[in-house]
């Protein structure tokens, strides 16, 4: 747990030095309507041809308004790529349960990330121009997930569910294969396709079954 823990408070430092904290239940709702609004802006335009003046004028605020809760643009895009890390971490943490088996685990956390992808596509363009806006924020968003697959992992094989060895080489591969399915069957969904059960169910497949004809 250790290693999730200190990737998630990392997550959370780096938003709350980017984001200016506010100390009222209004001012926690502007800051809310001021990501989701970036959210909106940079997913639509990217990151450089979006505004501040757009930004604040989606989330129905004045333009000197935005100078209470961030410095810049820059500052406000790695608070997203942060807030949308810990999205994604509570999207897939509410789909499990106590009692569920490890590759069981593996299944609803992917299909959970699905679904919010569905409802979030703007997290593709986002985190990728991240690599290139802030290769930090980019690194850190990645590293975190990383970590969080490889202690589940790990606590897989010592239920007993999972072979010895398994980290973080094993994590990597299985977020990438996450991240890929998604954009695919997300992203780039044009009508005929797949629900996000179904696609977590043919990833679990090939976790549980490999690829060898046995």
């Amino acid at each position: 747990m250790g290693n999730t823990r200190e990737a998630a408070a990392a997550v959370a430092e780096e938003a709350s030095v980017d984001a200016k904290t506010p100390r009222t239940e209004r001012g926690r709702r502007t800051l809310r309507k001021l990501l989701d609004a970036a959210a909106e802006e940079f997913g639509e335009k990217g990151f450089h041809e979006a505004s501040v003046s757009s930004i604040t004028r989606r989330a129905g605020m004045a333009l000197g308004s935005f100078y209470t809760y961030f410095d810049s643009k820059d500052a406000l895009f790695r608070a997203l790529v942060a807030d949308m890390s810990e999205k994604v971490r509570t999207s897939a943490r509410s789909a499990l349960h106590e009692g569920m088996g490890a590759l069981e685990i593996e299944r609803a956390a992917l299909a959970a990330f699905l679904r919010f992808a569905a409802e979030h596509k703007e997290i593709y363009r986002i985190i990728d121009e991240a690599e290139f806006v802030d290769p930090a924020s980019y690194r850190q968003h990645y590293e975190t997930i990383a970590a969080r697959i490889a202690e589940r992992l790990r606590s897989g094989t010592a239920a007993g569910e999972f072979r010895d060895g398994l980290g973080e080489l094993e994590a990597w591969a299985l977020m990438g294969m996450n991240v890929f399915v998604g954009l695919r069957y997300v992203v780039w969904a044009d009508g005929k396709e797949l629900s996000p059960d179904a696609v977590a169910a043919g990833v679990n497949r090939l976790l549980a079954e490999g690829l060898l004809r046995r």
